[in-house]
């Protein structure tokens, strides 16, 4: 049975909240990163070892936090996994008075860890739990609290991490003994403050869920072949091969969003903006995918299905891409990787629904899969660090904006292979036998 509009509104705000906080706490990696080359004077490749940190940690705790949902249930779930997020943001206080970048990448993989958990429970939820003529709407919503934080993280940690970050590097360089080891200790006391807060907010909004009321809803057992009129039982996940394409595609989807809004302000600053400048610029990638979700609103699926919108978003990633390729020489192109937010916006709320569609009981365990493909934003940005390092190692001398080009173009032509023929591969017309919400945003073209 349908969840009436009442019922609905409660888990969609609470939803929401949680993608705010998804994306708070995801895309804070993209100060971090400038921030710990600056601390601990780290190479491009070291740096993204942050976002690695983050990203591999849904490929190893995704299936985990399937079984742990079933366990003790979605709400439960939602709370467990705060609070490890908050544990994971406290830890950052002894790595900074450590001056450990080990223990900072550990806090990090916990709050990844945590994020894999809270994830798995929120995605398909948030399809089901209304009409499914309005599942685009709620994951537009949703992302658009998501990309608003996103947006917001680079002015307020970016403020308080990178403040005066020119003056910083050039009195680094120039210190040496105590000094530059009571300048390093004074920098990296920057992330207290924010650490803590977060921790306590995290913990509060465990106790707000743990009093409000959420549904626990249900997918169907069985699926109906319409072409037959019989009802199909799966034995196996592997008899779904588009779910594993589609958990593909998830993966070079995050690798290219992660591509264009951490990295950014490393190839703005290639490009010769002032670090004070470029830890904006991941503001103006999130800016544009809110513009993006906001179109999606008001034209999917009215005006345009969602795998059309997917080919569009695919396209436009190859055109922004190879724009920015070729206006490498003037600072330019960093207007089109920004632009890069705008054909990744509607990816997500496209790519999950069509991975996880038709999978019956299999359903939870499905998305678990699709989750781990988030791990393509650690394997990514380390491919282009090792190739963007390479000249200072005395290696083949690839140039930053080709690395950049190179590392990004595949994932937009797999994104257009998905949108066009993947997520068919396997399947046919097949719907539920009763009339719950069906996990997908339209059928099979």
């Amino acid at each position: 049975m349908n969840q009436t509009k009442h019922n609905t509104r409660t888990p969609l705000i609470i939803i929401s909240s949680l993608f705010f906080i998804f994306g708070f706490v995801t895309w804070a990696n993209g100060t971090l990163i400038p921030f710990f080359k600056l601390s601990f004077g780290l190479s491009n490749t070291q740096a993204f070892f942050v976002t690695f940190a983050s990203y591999i940690a849904y490929f190893f705790l995704a299936l985990p936090a399937s079984w742990i949902l079933k366990k003790i249930g979605f709400k439960n779930g939602i709370i467990f996994g705060l609070l490890v997020l908050g544990l994971g943001s406290l830890l950052f206080i002894p790595a900074a008075q450590a001056r450990s970048f080990p223990l900072f990448l550990a806090g990090i993989f916990i709050q990844g860890a945590a994020l894999a958990l809270l994830q798995t429970a929120s995605n398909p939820y948030l399809t089901i739990i209304g009409p499914i003529e309005s599942a685009a709407k709620r994951i537009s919503i949703a992302g658009i609290c998501n990309k608003f934080a996103g947006m917001i993280v680079p002015v307020i940690m970016g403020t308080i991490f990178l403040k005066n970050a020119a003056e910083i590097e050039k009195k680094i360089a120039a210190a040496t003994g105590i000094e530059k080891e009571t300048i390093l200790t004074d920098v990296l006391s920057r992330v207290n403050t924010p650490y803590i807060v977060l921790a306590i907010v995290f913990c509060v909004f465990a106790v707000l869920v743990k009093y409000t009321h959420l549904p626990e809803v249900e997918v169907e057992e069985d699926i109906i072949d319409e072409t037959k009129g019989e009802v199909v039982h799966h034995k196996s996940i592997f008899q779904f091969p588009h779910l594993f394409l589609g958990a593909f595609c998830i993966f070079v989807y995050v690798a290219a969003e992660v591509m264009a809004g951490d990295i950014i302000g490393v190839y703005g600053k290639a490009l010769g903006i002032a670090p004070d400048s470029a830890k904006y610029l991941t503001s103006l990638t999130l800016f544009s995918m809110l513009i993006g979700y906001v179109a999606g609103i008001f034209t999917i699926p009215k005006y345009i299905s969602q795998q059309k919108a997917l080919r569009i978003c695919a396209v436009l990633g190859i055109l922004f891409c190879s724009l920015a390729f070729l206006t490498a020489s003037s600072k330019f192109s960093v207007i089109f990787i920004a632009l890069l937010g705008l054909s990744n916006s509607l990816m997500w709320p496209a790519i999950f629904p069509l991975g996880i569609s038709h999978l019956g009981k299999f359903t939870k365990t499905g998305s678990a899969i699709m989750i781990m493909g988030i791990a393509g934003g650690a394997i990514w940005p380390l491919i282009y660090g090792y190739l963007s390092d390479l000249p200072s190692h005395g290696g083949l001398g690839i140039p930053f904006h080709i690395a950049f080009y190179v590392s990004i173009l595949p994932c937009y032509l797999y994104i257009l292979y998905f949108a066009i023929a993947g997520h068919k591969v396997g399947k046919t017309l097949k719907k539920t036998i009763a009339e719950k919400p069906v996990l997908e945003l339209e059928e099979i073209a």
